[in-house]
């Protein structure tokens, strides 16, 4: 259930407090592409860049420069995201693997 008053003023603090799962997609991207800049809070950027791709799965494999166009990005942000792309790619391969091993017995 939700709270009425929550006690989190930022993405960080409603995964804390709530929990991982409660979280949308933008405010999950904007804790890895924290902090925003000047102006524009990582939560507007990662709003922005959700908006331009449409999904995770549209982000994935995208050039530097597709990121790049989106004002708040810049390299140390971009690989980060690449990082956790890679992370969530490697999670699902040992998945796949794992799952292929059970067909097999």
């Amino acid at each position: 259930m939700e709270m009425s008053n929550p006690s989190w003023h930022h993405p960080g603090g409603k995964l804390r407090e709530l929990g991982a799962q409660k979280l949308t997609d933008s405010e999950l991207l904007s804790i890895v592409i924290a902090p925003g800049v000047k102006n524009r809070p990582a939560e507007t950027i990662a709003e922005d860049i959700l908006r331009k791709f449409g999904s995770f799965q549209g982000m994935e494999n995208q050039p530097l420069q597709a990121f790049l166009e989106i004002k708040g990005m810049a390299d140390t942000k971009i690989i980060r995201l690449a990082a956790v792309f890679e992370i969530a790619s490697r999670i699902t391969r040992e998945v796949l693997k794992d799952c292929e091993k059970n067909q097999v017995k």
